[in-house]
C-alpha cells in the first residue's frame, strides 16, 4: 500500500468507526463540502471530532476548509478536535499550514501519527494484570475513568465517556486491566471496514512504564482478531503510544495534527 492509500485508509477507518461511537453516544454526524463533523458535544472531548473528507487537499480548498471547521467549532458548548491528515494535503498546500491554521483561529495542540499492521498476537500474559472484558455499568465507569485521567480529563468526562454504551459493553472489545482489584489501564478494539481499529488506549498517570498499556493493548487486539479473524489494524498514535504499537507490529503513515481553537 502506498504512503497516500494508507493516509486515506487512515482518515476512513476514523470516519467509519468514529461515526458508529459518537452516534452511541447521542452525537450527530454530518459531511457537508468536504467537512465531517462527528460530535457528541460531550465533555469527554475525543467525541467531539471534526475531520475534512478530501484526499489531495489543494491550498485553495484547505483554507476555506478550515475556516467552516473552525466555525462550526466555535458554535458548539464543548471543545473538540480537528483530526487534520497530512499526507492527504497535496504539498504545496503544507508548507504554509500554519499561517492557514492561524487564519482560521486554529493551532496545533499536538501530533501523532496513522498506524497500520497485519498483526499476530498471541494470548498476552501480564504478571500483575487481571484481564476483563468490560460489560457492567462499573468497567464502562472505570474504563472512562482511566481514560479521562490519563489525557487530563476531569470527572464529568470520566462519566460521560461511556456509562450507559451498549456498544462498548457488547460491540468493542474493550478490556481493563486490573492490579490488586484496581483498574490501572484500558485498550478496545473495534471491528472497522476490513480492520480492526485499536481505540482509547490509556494508563493511569503514574502507572506507566510497567508494560501494562502494552499488554492490555495486546488483550485488546488478540480478541478482536480471534472474534472477528481479522488481523489488519488500523489506530492513530499517541508520541508516547508510537513505540508500543511498532513493538506490536504496526508501522508508521501519515502524520495527524490534533487541531484545536486557538487560545484567545
Amino acid at each position: 500500500m502506498t504512503a497516500h492509500a494508507e493516509a486515506v485508509e487512515s482518515k476512513n477507518q476514523l470516519i467509519e468507526v468514529w461515526t458508529r461511537l459518537v452516534e452511541d453516544r447521542g452525537g450527530r454526524v454530518s459531511t457537508q463540502d468536504d467537512v465531517c463533523r462527528l460530535w457528541a458535544d460531550s465533555t469527554f472531548g475525543f467525541w467531539n471530532t471534526v475531520t475534512l473528507t478530501g484526499e489531495r487537499i489543494t491550498a485553495g480548498e484547505l483554507g476555506d476548509q478550515l475556516a467552516r471547521a473552525a466555525a462550526f467549532m466555535r458554535a458548539q458548548a464543548q471543545p473538540g478536535f480537528l483530526w487534520l491528515f497530512e499526507d492527504l494535503i497535496d504539498p504545496p498546500a503544507r508548507d504554509g499550514l500554519a499561517g492557514r491554521l492561524a487564519a482560521a483561529g486554529l493551532e496545533v495542540a499536538f501530533t501523532g501519527h496513522g498506524m497500520a499492521g497485519d498483526l499476530t498476537v498471541p494470548e498476552p500474559r501480564h504478571a500483575e494484570l487481571e484481564f476483563r472484558r468490560v460489560r457492567t455499568e462499573q468497567e464502562l465507569l472505570d474504563y472512562g475513568t482511566v481514560n479521562a485521567r490519563a489525557y487530563g480529563m476531569g470527572d464529568d468526562a470520566a462519566r460521560d465517556a461511556l456509562t450507559g454504551s451498549k456498544l462498548w459493553a457488547g460491540e468493542a472489545y474493550a478490556y481493563l486491566g486490573y492490579r490488586d482489584g484496581v483498574p490501572v489501564t484500558a485498550a478496545a478494539t473495534v471491528a472497522g471496514p476490513g480492520a480492526l481499529f485499536l481505540a482509547l488506549v490509556a494508563t493511569l498517570p503514574g502507572e506507566e512504564r510497567r508494560g501494562y498499556g502494552e499488554a492490555v493493548t495486546r488483550k485488546a487486539i488478540h480478541e478482536g482478531i480471534a472474534a472477528t479473524g481479522t488481523g489488519h489494524v488500523v489506530l492513530h498514535a499517541t508520541p508516547a503510544g508510537r513505540p508500543v504499537y511498532e513493538r506490536l507490529g504496526c508501522r508508521a503513515n501519515t502524520p495527524i495534527h490534533f487541531v484545536q481553537l486557538a487560545a484567545a
